[in-house]
Order: C-alpha cells, then sequence, then structure tokens
C-alpha cells in the first residue's frame, strides 16, 4: 500500500502495480481499491496501474465535510504521483467522478467510462428526494446495514429477498463499512440523474479521447444514457460489451481498456 496527500490533508491509499504508461482506475459504489484488482492484474503487463480508495473507503482518510470538489482533488493527487499526466477509467458512480474530473481540466489524456449512471428520460429509475440524506442519516445512526439494504434495493432495484439473503453473507460487514460514502455517491450522481439529457452538457467541453462503454445485457434506460453520453464528448468513442451487464467481465473490460490506451487491436 502506498499513499499519497490531497489538497485538504486528506490521505489517499493506493495500489500501484505494473509498468508502463499511468492508468487509474476508479471504483464506483459499494467499492474500495481491491474491488479492481482484478483489471489492475490484467493491465499491469502494460501500464502501471494505480487502484485506490476513494476518500472514506478502506485505508483513505475521510475528513468532513465531503464535497465533490474533494474528491477532484484527490485525483489530481494521484495524477501528481503518477507523473503529472494518467490514462483515467471510471467504473459506475467512479465514471461521473472521472468525467467531472476532466471537465475541471485534470491532465486526463484518455478517459474511459464504463456504465456511468446516467438517467436521461422521465421514465428511468429516478430516486427520491433527499435520497442521499436518508443514507447518510441510516449510516450516523448506527444503522449501517439498513443503509446499504436500501441502497441496493433504491438504487440499484435489487429484489427484497435478495437483498435479505446477503446481509448473513461473508462480505457483508466490508460493504456496512463503506456505508456512509453512499451519499457521497448519490451526491455525485444526482446532476445527471434527472431523467433530461441537458445536464450531460455539462462534459462538452472534454476534449481527450473518450471510450464509453455499456453492457449489452444492461437496461435500457442505461444504455441510452451511455448513447447520449457518447453523443456529447467531443471525441468519443462508443463501445458495446456484449453480454455483460453493471458487472462486468474483467477479462472484457481489461482487453477493451487496454486497446483503447495503447491505440493497439487487442486479438
Amino acid at each position: 500500500m502506498n499513499t499519497v496527500r490531497s489538497r485538504d490533508g486528506t490521505t489517499i491509499a493506493f495500489d500501484r502495480s505494473g509498468s508502463g504508461p499511468a492508468v487509474i482506475l476508479i471504483g464506483g459504489a459499494m467499492s474500495d481499491r481491491g474491488t479492481s484488482a482484478s483489471v489492475a492484474s490484467l493491465l499491469a503487463p502494460h501500464s502501471t496501474v494505480f487502484s485506490y480508495d476513494r476518500r472514506g473507503r478502506g485505508d483513505s482518510g475521510n475528513t468532513l465535510p465531503y464535497a465533490v470538489d474533494r474528491e477532484i482533488e484527490d485525483l489530481a493527487a494521484l495524477i501528481a504521483e503518477a507523473g503529472g499526466s494518467a490514462f483515467v477509467m471510471g467504473g459506475s458512480s467512479g465514471g461521473i467522478l472521472a468525467l467531472e474530473a476532466a471537465a475541471h481540466g485534470l491532465a486526463i489524456t484518455k478517459l474511459a467510462v464504463y456504465e456511468p449512471p446516467l438517467i436521461i428520460e422521465k421514465g428511468g429509475p429516478l430516486l427520491p428526494a433527499g435520497f442521499a440524506d436518508h443514507l447518510a442519516e441510516l449510516a450516523a445512526t448506527g444503522r449501517r446495514g439498513d443503509a446499504v439494504e436500501d441502497f441496493m434495493r433504491t438504487a440499484l432495484g435489487m429484489p427484497a429477498e435478495a437483498v435479505a439473503g446477503m446481509r448473513n453473507a461473508s462480505f457483508w460487514a466490508g460493504l456496512e463499512a463503506m456505508a456512509h460514502t453512499l451519499a457521497y455517491d448519490m451526491i455525485l450522481s444526482a446532476p445527471v440523474e434527472t431523467g433530461s439529457r441537458e445536464p450531460l452538457s455539462r462534459w462538452a467541453s472534454i476534449e481527450s479521447p473518450a471510450l464509453v462503454m455499456d453492457g449489452g445485457a444492461s437496461p435500457a434506460w442505461m444504455r441510452n444514457g451511455i448513447r447520449a453520453l457518447a453523443e456529447t464528448l467531443p471525441n468519443a468513442t462508443h463501445r458495446t460489451l456484449e453480454g455483460q451487464t453493471h458487472q462486468a467481465d474483467p477479462a472484457m473490460l481489461a482487453a477493451a481498456l487496454e486497446e483503447f490506451f495503447s491505440g493497439v487491436r487487442v486479438a
């Protein structure tokens, strides 16, 4: 484990592996640096891969109050550690963070995202008003498991029976440990989960080459948002990983990333 200090003094923990051009992986909700370990290991033969704990997770600090700008500063510190510029890949809400960072002018030479949750249609699964505050309140009052369950059922649309069964699983304690950060992801995602395409214009100034990916088995509302994003970014390529859902196969994802970052087609 390595650490870097963000602008506000928060310690950000990261793992570094491999050699070659720098690639920074950004996880989504309920993920830490271990979540991206499989993709990191597949990219490491040709890249120097940075997998990190976003603030509030794992071994990173959690200076309050939370703000999206502080997460952008965390990424800026990692880019500086990587040599001043980097390729960046963000999954789910981590993709929204990557897009926000690129729009703020961070030195992201190539940008890849996989299924950032963009709700651009009125019929999409819009979240209840105040949902971030609700999750924060549950976590702050010791109901961390309830926060995770409400997120899974409301934001991810998982059946109640499936979530109830997960609460006895060995991995549940790890999810509860990150429960307070679920509100962070809701704050990050809220501006582009409105049932309108217009908020995507906040990223229309991003000039870096971008790879915008979705899964062929993902719901229509998700795939429609990804297509709209690809049309919004001025230098984007849209790619569908056939047969994949929001949890993409690491080998398929890594192959797409390697091809994009290297500019060489992977057989």
